[in-house]
C-alpha cells in the first residue's frame, strides 16, 4: 500500500510534526483538529458550540480535499477537557452527521494543544 499525505489551506496548518491527513488504500486518517481558524491561525473565541463547529468544519475541509465527504466518515474520536460540554458537541455534531452517524468515542482529557477545549480526529472511507 502507498501512503499519501493530504493538505489543504482551507484548514489550519499542523501545529507540530504531522500531516493534516494521510490516505492509504481506501482509508483516510484525519489528524486531530482543534478550533483554529485557518484564516488567521488563531483559536476561535466565543461559545463552545462555535469552537466545536470550527473543528468539524476543519475536518470537513480536509475530508473534501482528500476526495471524499462527511458521509464517508466511519469513526471519530472526540477529546474534551470537560465532559459537561458533551451535549453541545452532540448538537453541533448532528449538523455534520445528519443520518447514519459514524462510530464514535468521546473522552475527557486534562489538556489539549494550544489550550483548546475540544479536539476531534476521524477515519473516513475514500471511493
Amino acid at each position: 500500500m502507498t501512503k499519501q499525505t493530504v493538505h489543504t489551506t482551507d484548514s489550519p496548518q499542523p501545529v507540530g510534526a504531522y500531516s493534516q491527513a494521510v490516505k492509504t488504500g481506501n482509508l483516510l486518517f484525519v489528524s486531530g483538529q482543534i478550533p483554529i481558524d485557518p484564516d488567521n491561525g488563531e483559536l476561535v473565541q466565543g461559545t463552545f458550540k462555535e469552537r466545536a463547529r470550527q473543528v468539524l468544519n476543519n475536518i470537513k475541509n480536509i475530508v473534501e480535499a482528500a476526495g471524499t465527504d462527511m458521509n464517508n466518515v466511519v469513526k471519530t474520536t472526540v477529546f474534551l477537557t470537560d465532559l459537561s460540554n458533551f451535549a453541545e458537541v452532540n448538537e453541533v455534531y448532528s449538523e455534520f452527521f445528519v443520518s447514519d452517524p459514524p462510530a464514535r468515542a468521546a473522552v475527557q482529557v486534562s489538556k489539549l494543544p494550544l489550550g483548546a477545549d475540544i479536539e476531534i480526529e476521524c477515519i473516513a472511507e475514500i471511493g
